[in-house]
C-alpha cells in the first residue's frame, strides 16, 4: 500500500475550509502520564540550577508539566516540519507556520503535581478563528488542558497556537515594543540561547519542530534569522526568576504573550517587578535590543 502523503500547507482559507476547521471546535481527549524525577533533575541543570535530587513526593515547579504529556508521532507520521502531521486531535491547518503564542495557567492552592503521582489531561478545543493582518492570514486554535491527580484538579491552562503564512519578501515589519517596565526592573537576568540550551529543550520536551535546531530550515524555509528561542523555555525562565528571587511565593496564577521571537543570534534578558501589594509580579523578556519579547504576569497567594 503506498504511504500517505501530507497535503502541503497554503497560505489561504476560504469560507469552506474555515468551516471545515472550526467543526474541530469542542473536541476532547484524554490522555494519562506518570510524573517521574528524571526530566526534572534534567530541567534543573538544563536551566543552571542546583537543586536537590527529585523524589517521590517533591513538588513540580511551575510550567515543568511541560516535560509531561508529550506526543510520540512515529517517524513516518512528522510532517516537514518536524511536527506530527496535521489533523488528528488538532485541525489540519493549511498554513505553514506554526508558533505558540501564550497561555494562561490556574493552580489549585493545595493540590500541587508532585514527583510519583499519576495525572490525568483532558483537552478540549474551545475555539478555532480567523484573522486577515497585514502580514497576511492568522489562524489561532485555543486549547483547554485540565490536569487532575487523585485529590481532583490540579491546573488549568488555556493553550494559544497561531497558524501563520509563510513568509514573504514585502511582509511589513511588525513595530517592535517596550517593555511594560523599561527601566524599573528590580530583578534581571540574562540568557545565552545557545545551540546546546536549544537542542536539550527540544529534547527533554520531545519537540521536533526544526525552527528550534535546524538552521538551514529556519533560515531557508521559514524566512527567520537564526534558530528560535521556544517560548515555553523563555515562559519557563520567567516564573523561574520568580522562583530564585521569592522561593516561597504561592503563584495562583499566570499569563504570558509571546510578542517578538527571540533568535540564538544574541543573548537575551528576563525580568520582573513585584507590585507594592506584593500580590502580582510583573515578568518580561526582551532581546539585546531592548525590544519587548515576551510579557507576563503572575498572580501571588497570601504569604
Amino acid at each position: 500500500m503506498a504511504a500517505m502523503t501530507e497535503q502541503q500547507p497554503r497560505d489561504t482559507i476560504d469560507a469552506a475550509a474555515l468551516a471545515h476547521l472550526q467543526s474541530w471546535q469542542g473536541r476532547s481527549e484524554t490522555l494519562q502520564d506518570r510524573i517521574t524525577a528524571a526530566p526534572v533533575a534534567a530541567l534543573s541543570a538544563t536551566l543552571d540550577r542546583q537543586d536537590p535530587e527529585p523524589g517521590e513526593g517533591t513538588a513540580l515547579p511551575l510550567l515543568w508539566h511541560w516535560l509531561y504529556f508529550l506526543p510520540h508521532a512515529r517517524q513516518s507520521e512528522l510532517g516537514p516540519d518536524g511536527h506530527a502531521r496535521r489533523g488528528g486531535f488538532l485541525p489540519p491547518v493549511p498554513l505553514p507556520r506554526r508558533m505558540w503564542a501564550g497561555g494562561r495557567l490556574r493552580w489549585q492552592p493545595g493540590n500541587p503535581l508532585q514527583v510519583g503521582q499519576a495525572v490525568e489531561r483532558r483537552s478540549t478545543i474551545r475555539s478555532v478563528s480567523h484573522k486577515s493582518g497585514r502580514s497576511g492570514e492568522l489562524l489561532f486554535v485555543l486549547v483547554e488542558h485540565a490536569f487532575s491527580n487523585a485529590q481532583g484538579l490540579a491546573l488549568t491552562e488555556e493553550h494559544d497556537i497561531v497558524y501563520r503564512a509563510a513568509a514573504r519578501p514585502a511582509d511589513p515589519v511588525p513595530v517592535p515594543q517596550l517593555p511594560p517596565l523599561a527601566g524599573q526592573q528590580v530583578w534581571s537576568r540574562t540568557i545565552v540561547p545557545d545551540d546546546v540550551l536549544l537542542f536539550r529543550y527540544s529534547a527533554l520536551t520531545f519537540n521536533g519542530h526544526r525552527i528550534h535546531y535546524d538552521r538551514r530550515y529556519v533560515t531557508e524555509t521559514e524566512g527567520y534569522p537564526g534558530l528560535i528561542v521556544h517560548g515555553p523555555l523563555i515562559a519557563t525562565l520567567l516564573l523561574d526568576l520568580l522562583r530564585r528571587e521569592l522561593p516561597l511565593a504561592q503563584v495562583l496564577s499566570f499569563e504570558f504573550k509571546a510578542v517578538r521571537p527571540t533568535f540564538d543570534l544574541h543573548a537575551f534578558s528576563v525580568h520582573g517587578r513585584p507590585s507594592a501589594d506584593g500580590r502580582t509580579v510583573e515578568l518580561w523578556a526582551q532581546d539585546h535590543e531592548g525590544w519587548l519579547t515576551m510579557a507576563g504576569k503572575a498572580c501571588l497567594g497570601a504569604p
